[in-house]
């Protein structure tokens, strides 16, 4: 083998593989090209779910995941199992930028104010981290307000009722929180630039003003 010769990466977005044809567009479509790489050369399949891209098993993965495994040529365990680890043996309670602020809180008798991403897609974010980071405040005493913002883009998008729901819920058989404000992502997580978007959200988080 030669040692200049060139290797190329090529991803295509939104490819995959399904042995049924039925309602499988990519399996119905005509595609010579790919049909013939298929058949000259070896091949295999990818895992892209679960434990094989560093999530909990069950738990599909997307681009962003997709992407950081392949360019790093190994399992690497994403933030949702890390945080799960760190709530789990307590590291996360006791970590000291968190200890620090829960102290500052107490000395003004203030509460703390949580905002994200209200969600179970575990992309940006997992609705029982929240669940934990409530318990958490409520053993320590501290007031709770829920700044939610709904998905729609990793969940389906009809689904923030349900989400909303859950979060009602919790609140009320800890009896503890309180919702304060909810948003798309649409507004609070673009990622554009575009401040038409973003100033919505924004002037409802500082000045509790925002066009609906």
């Amino acid at each position: 083998m030669k040692s200049n010769q060139t290797m190329m990466l090529i991803i295509l977005d939104g490819w995959g593989y399904r042995s049924e044809s039925s309602c499988n567009a990519i399996a119905q479509a005509k595609t010579p090209y790919l049909d013939h790489l298929f058949k000259t050369y070896p091949h295999t399949l990818l895992k892209c779910s679960g434990k094989a891209v560093g999530l909990p098993d069950g738990v599909m993965g997307n681009s962003e995941v997709g992407h950081l495994n392949i360019g790093a040529g190994r399992v690497v365990l994403q933030d949702m199992l890390r945080i799960d680890a760190a709530i789990e043996d307590c590291t996360l309670q006791n970590n000291p930028a968190f200890t620090d602020l829960i102290s500052k809180i107490k000395q003004t008798n203030g509460r703390i104010h949580l905002m994200g991403l209200l969600s179970d897609g575990a992309v940006h974010s997992h609705i029982n981290h929240l669940f934990a980071l409530i318990l958490m405040t409520k053993s320590m005493g501290i007031p709770v307000r829920i700044h939610a913002i709904m998905d729609g883009r990793d969940t389906p998008p009809d689904s923030g009722v349900s989400y909303l729901k859950q979060l009602d819920h919790f609140i009320k058989k800890h009896n503890w929180g309180q919702i304060a404000s909810i948003c798309g992502r649409f507004y609070a997580m673009d990622r554009d630039k575009r401040w038409d978007r973003i100033a919505r959200a924004y002037d409802m988080y500082t000045s509790k003003v925002s066009k609906t």
